[in-house]
C-alpha cells in the first residue's frame, strides 16, 4: 500500500499539521514552498524514466521506429518523460504499460543518471529494473518490444549507453545497491560515462 502525507502549507514560518493516508495526524514538519528556494537561474533537469524488464536470461528492449531521430532503428529500454504530478515509480509503471502492455513484477529503482547536455536543461534519468511476468508484450507507437538474450547484446544495434548502463542496472537489481551515474559529451560529441559506485 502506498503511503502519502498531506502537508498544510501556509506562508508563515512555523509547524504545519500533516495528514497521513489513514487520516491520523502524527507528525509536524517545517517545509514551506518558499523554503524550496526555486531559482530560475539554477541548473535544471528534465525528469525521465528508463526501465528494463527481464525474463530468464533475456531483457525486453524497445526498437525505436525509423522516423524518430538519431536513435531510429536502435534498441533502448522502456521509458519516457515524468509528467507533472507523477513520481518516478508511477511514471515508470505508466510508460511500461503504454509501450508494452505489460504489468511489471517487482519493479525497483536501481540507479539515477544525470545527463549534462552542455546547456540547460539537463536530463535526470531514473533507472528501474523488474520482472516481465508471463504475458506477451505488445507493440506501440513508441516502438516494437523485443526480447534480447543478455549474452548477445553486442550483436544488436543499441542506443550507445545501453552496453554500459544495462549490466550496471541488473547488478544493482541483484544486489540492492543503487548506482549513480553522470553522462556528458566531449568535444567530438561522444558520450562519456562516469558510474558510481
Amino acid at each position: 500500500m502506498d503511503t502519502w502525507y498531506s502537508l498544510d502549507f501556509r506562508p508563515a514560518i512555523g509547524e504545519f499539521p500533516t495528514t497521513c493516508q489513514d487520516g491520523s495526524s502524527n507528525s509536524r514538519y517545517i517545509m514551506t514552498l518558499q523554503g524550496q528556494r526555486v531559482q530560475a537561474s539554477r541548473y535544471t533537469l528534465i525528469p525521465r524514466t528508463l526501465s528494463f524488464l527481464v525474463r530468464q536470461d533475456s531483457v525486453l528492449l524497445i526498437q525505436i521506429p525509423e522516423d524518430r531521430g538519431a536513435w531510429s532503428g536502435r534498441l533502448n529500454g522502456i521509458g519516457g518523460h515524468i509528467e507533472q504530478g507523477e513520481d518516478p515509480l508511477s511514471s515508470a509503471l505508466r510508460e511500461i504499460r503504454e509501450e508494452t502492455g505489460l504489468e511489471p513484477v517487482d519493479l525497483k529503482l536501481c540507479g539515477v543518471v544525470i545527463v549534462d547536455t552542455g546547456t540547460k536543461p539537463g536530463i535526470g534519468l531514473y533507472v528501474f529494473v523488474g520482472g516481465a511476468g508471463d504475458n506477451k508484450p505488445q507493440a506501440s507507437l513508441e516502438g516494437s518490444p523485443t526480447w534480447i538474450p543478455q549474452s548477445k547484446l553486442e550483436s544488436y544495434q543499441l542506443v550507445e549507453d545501453i552496453p554500459i548502463l544495462l549490466p550496471r542496472a541488473l547488478q544493482s537489481y541483484d544486489t540492492g545497491v543503487p548506482f549513480s551515474a553522470f553522462y556528458q559529451y566531449d568535444e567530438n560529441d561522444q558520450l562519456v560515462v562516469k558510474l558510481l559506485p
